[in-house]
């Protein structure tokens, strides 16, 4: 049984197409899960909306608490992680992550960074040993199989490699940074431009995206373990 880790980092509310101001990457990430289930009817799907409940930020002493030893840790320590190790605990019960990540100026979302701090936290899902011959830091989550799926929307267009603007986005290639470094490296993406203009383009984008992300499920689906 496949486990999916189901992230929305939209503020919007609601899915474009059924709500007023809805956010397109909800209503990416709503079809993805929904398209895997009808390849997978058994799957389990972990939601973590971090659009309308964002993780707490990264704090002097939430440092201070992740970089003391368990065995070490007072009581202050475990509570100011605990936000943080519901998080990781989720991403290690997960095989694959789908991640609607919209883009806002030219990055994500504040409240998808602070996931992202959240999560990229040493020895829980990278290593660091300073007397370590070569690199001192290694990815924890490395072999696991895990993979990552970012759906994202952006409000101008050309955003994608090899485009006019694609040295302005930051999103994919910092959410892919972060993974890659605790050891998920099996990265696809799907994108909405356009949303901007609110024309026909933008209507033609998300056609594309919607053929994209069924595709995308129908695929990772079919190489998923049973």
């Amino acid at each position: 049984m496949t486990t999916l880790l189901h992230i929305d980092a939209s503020a919007r509310q609601g899915l474009s197409g059924e709500t007023p101001h809805g956010s397109h990457t909800r209503r990416l990430t709503a079809r993805f899960v929904r398209r895997w289930l009808e390849a997978e009817p058994t799957a389990r799907v972990i939601h973590r909306d971090v659009g309308q409940q964002p993780p707490p930020p990264v704090s002097g002493r939430w440092i201070h608490a992740a970089f003391t030893p368990l065995s070490a840790r007072e009581p202050w320590m475990h509570e100011t992680l605990r936000t943080s190790d519901e998080l990781i605990d989720e991403l290690l019960q997960a095989d694959l992550i789908v991640a609607g990540v919209p883009m806002y100026n030219f990055g994500p979302p504040a409240q998808f960074k602070a996931y992202i701090d959240n999560i990229v936290r040493v020895g829980s899902t990278f290593g660091f040993d300073r007397s370590r011959s070569g690199d001192p830091y290694w990815p924890l989550l490395a072999g696991s199989g895990k993979r990552l799926v970012i759906l994202s929307s952006r409000g101008d267009h050309g955003y994608g490699p090899g485009g006019r603007t694609a040295g302005r986005n930051h999103v994919e290639a910092s959410a892919s940074t972060a993974f890659a470094y605790i050891g998920v490296t099996d990265v696809h993406g799907v994108a909405v431009e356009y949303d901007e203009f609110a024309d026909q383009r933008l209507a033609e984008s998300l056609l594309r995206a919607e053929a994209e992300v069924d595709r995308l499920a129908s695929v990772l689906a079919d190489k998923a373990p049973r």
